[in-house]
């Protein structure tokens, strides 16, 4: 992949936006976690790849799963801990495989926009309700910190995975809301530990990036529906 070119003026901004926000508030409030600054740069590094459904994004997602999954149990949000290394990091790796058998045009550095029928949304729902069930009871059980948001991260979490592997433009939707959901889980956090601010922070670049994936998918869709027609 050349790399001169590849992201739009906007696109850098973007990240170069984003990487500020988190360096700052790094250093503002936090200082000492280093764990959780390179975590915040290799996602936000890996969103800005998603948004041109560049297979790339998901391998710096397992790397992300991995490090937020530990910083996640520093502060007993085992909910966190349990979604991203038991579920986000490995359908990280699934999703990683299928972008890459799906590449567009043959080129591997954009993934073929997938639409998803009416009854697979439907069975998309009923799954992510038995999951977001199965992990209530879980956390519960392990005295999970906030154990609503924690279960509703949980169901945001599994439906942008979900949509991640289907190739579907919703999934940037979908993580979106999860980042609303860590939004407010990281700001109860940092009422007692304000070095938490800057995992917040995080998170509200996340938000932005996310919704500008979301954007991104669909003007590509659009773009490959109109080379297919044209072929």
């Amino acid at each position: 992949m050349k790399t001169a070119g590849y992201f739009t003026f906007g696109e850098k901004l973007l990240w170069g936006g984003s990487v500020l926000v988190i360096m700052v508030s790094f250093l503002l409030f936090d200082r000492e976690n280093f764990l959780t600054l390179i975590a915040s740069i290799v996602g936000v590094t890996s969103l800005i790849f998603a948004a041109k459904g560049n297979p790339v994004a998901q391998g710096l997602m397992i790397v992300f799963s991995l490090l937020y999954g530990y910083i996640s149990y520093t502060f007993a949000y085992y909910g966190e801990m349990a979604t991203y290394l038991g579920m986000t990091g490995p359908m990280a790796v699934f999703s990683l495989i299928s972008w890459l058998r799906n590449p567009f045009e043959g080129r591997r550095s954009e993934v073929r926009v997938n639409q998803i029928s009416g009854g697979e949304w439907i069975f998309m729902m009923i799954l992510s309700a038995a999951v977001t069930g199965v992990f209530f009871f879980i956390l519960r059980y392990f005295g999970t910190a906030n154990l609503l948001p924690s279960t509703l991260s949980v169901t945001t979490s599994f439906i942008a995975v979900y949509l991640t592997f289907r190739r579907s433009p919703y999934f940037a939707l979908a993580y979106a809301a999860n980042d609303a959901v860590l939004i407010l889980l990281w700001s109860l956090a940092s009422l007692k530990d304000s070095s938490y601010i800057s995992v917040l922070m995080c998170f509200a670049a996340f938000l932005v990036n996310d919704l500008y994936g979301f954007i991104s998918w669909r003007k590509m869709a659009i773009r490959q529906r109109e080379v297919c027609f044209n072929d």
